[in-house]
C-alpha cells in the first residue's frame, strides 16, 4: 500500500516548492500519494491559481478559503479546517513548507492528532522574535518529525538547538524549480516587452513583510528611496496587495508615481523579470534566493536575513529601511555588481531526497 501524504499549501512561496515536490512524488506512483490542502491564505488569481497553472500543480483536493484577519483568527480557521482533513484522510504524513500561517494550522493541526510532521525549509532563522514567520518556523521544528533542511547553516541552527534526530539537508527544492523553469520563463513571458524593457535596463523591486508594512517610518523611508532609485533607472514593482493598502493608510501613495508599479506577477513573468533585472530589492525570502540564483545582485530590504549564505558569497546586501543605506548599496552594485562564489543550495535534486526521506521514514 502506497503511503499517504497530505500536503498544506497557502502562499505563493509554498505553491512554487510544492511544484517541485509533488512532480517528484508523481514519479513513483504506487509508492507514495499526495493529497493537497490548499487553505487560502493566498487566493485571488493573481497570488494563487496563475502558480497552479504555470507550474502543472496538481489541482488541490480540499478548498479552505480561509484569509484575512489577525494571524490568530486566520491560524485557528485553518487549524479546525485543517483537522476535518486529516481525520477523514488519515495519512501517514503532513508535509508543510515554510514559515506561514498555513505551515503552522498544518502541523499543530497534526501533532495534535499524532500524524508525523515533514517540514521543508526546517533549520531557517533569523533571530527576530517579532518577525511573526520567526515564531512560525521555530514553533513548526519543534514538534516536527522531519526536518528537511536547505543549507548546512539550518543544520547547524538545528544542533544548536538541539535538533539533531530526524534532521536532513536535502538542499533547497526552490533551487530545483528555478533550474527547471529558467528556459520556459525567457521562452514564453512576453513581460518585458510589455512593460517596454530592456534587459538590465531597469531594477525590479517587491516589498510585502509585515516589519516594513506596518510601520509608516520604515514604509516611507523604502519607497521614498525606490522613488529616488526611479530617478536614474526604472523601477518595476509587483505590488503586493496589502502593501498597496498600507501605502494609503499611511499617505505615502504619492510615491508610486514615480515607479513602473503592476499588479502581482505570474510565476514566468516574475522569472523572466528577477534574470533579466539589473539589480533586485526586496524584502522577500524566496526572491532573494531567486536573486541569488539567477546571478543578479540583489538588496535586501530587511534587519536581517534567513538565507545567510547570500550574503557570505556576495550576492545580497542587507540594508534594512534607511532611505541613505538602500540608495548608498544600489550606488554601489551598479559601479561594482560583485561576482557570486558557490552554490550551497543543493544540486537541484532537493525534491527527490524530500521524497526519498518520506519514503525513508515511514
Amino acid at each position: 500500500m502506497s503511503l499517504k501524504v497530505v500536503t498544506i499549501v497557502g502562499a505563493r512561496p509554498q505553491f512554487i516548492k510544492a511544484a517541485a515536490v509533488s512532480r517528484a512524488m508523481l514519479e513513483r506512483p504506487g509508492e507514495i500519494r499526495e493529497v493537497m490542502v490548499h487553505t487560502g491564505q493566498h487566493h485571488d488569481t493573481n497570488m494563487s491559481q496563475v502558480f497552479f497553472d504555470e507550474l502543472q500543480i496538481p489541482a488541490p483536493s480540499y478548498q479552505l478559503s480561509v484569509s484575512g484577519g489577525g494571524h490568530g483568527a486566520m491560524t485557528g480557521r485553518m487549524l479546525a479546517g485543517i483537522e476535518d482533513v486529516l481525520l477523514k484522510e488519515r495519512p501517514d504524513w503532513v508535509l508543510v513548507y515554510g514559515d506561514t500561517n498555513s505551515t503552522l494550522a498544518g502541523t499543530l493541526a497534526a501533532v495534535k492528532l499524532h500524524v508525523p510532521v515533514a517540514h521543508v525549509e526546517a533549520g531557517l532563522r533569523s533571530f527576530n522574535q517579532h518577525m511573526p514567520e520567526e515564531v512560525n518556523r521555530v514553533l513548526c521544528d519543534r514538534v516536527s518529525t522531519l526536518l528537511l533542511c536547505p543549507t548546512q547553516a539550518a543544520v547547524d541552527n538545528l544542533a544548536r538547538e538541539g535538533r539533531e534526530q530526524g534532521v536532513h539537508d536535502v538542499g533547497d527544492v526552490m533551487y530545483d524549480v528555478a533550474l527547471n523553469y529558467l528556459d520556459q520563463a525567457r521562452e514564453k513571458s512576453r513581460i518585458l516587452e510589455r512593460l517596454g524593457l530592456t534587459e538590465r535596463g531597469y531594477a525590479l523591486a517587491t516589498c510585502h513583510r509585515a516589519e516594513n508594512t506596518d510601520s509608516a517610518d520604515r514604509l516611507e523611508a523604502i519607497f521614498a528611496a525606490l522613488a529616488d532609485i526611479a530617478e536614474q533607472l526604472p523601477v518595476v514593482l509587483p505590488l503586493h496587495p496589502r502593501t498597496r493598502m498600507r501605502l494609503v493608510e499611511h499617505g505615502l501613495e504619492h510615491y508610486l508615481r514615480r515607479l513602473s508599479v503592476v499588479e502581482p506577477l505570474a510565476f514566468l513573468d516574475m522569472v523572466a523579470l528577477e534574470q533579466a533585472a539589473k539589480v533586485i530589492l526586496t524584502d522577500s525570502g524566496g526572491v532573494q534566493k531567486e536573486a541569488f540564483f539567477y546571478q543578479v545582485p540583489c538588496i535586501t530590504l530587511r534587519d536581517e536575513t534567513e538565507w545567510v549564505e547570500t550574503v557570505e558569497l556576495g550576492g545580497n546586501r542587507l540594508v534594512g529601511a534607511s532611505r541613505q543605506q538602500i540608495v548608498s548599496a544600489w550606488s554601489h552594485v551598479m559601479q561594482s555588481p560583485g561576482v557570486v562564489q558557490g552554490m550551497p543550495y543543493g544540486n537541484g535534486q532537493a525534491s527527490n531526497l524530500v521524497v526519498q526521506a518520506l519514503l525513508g521514514a515511514c
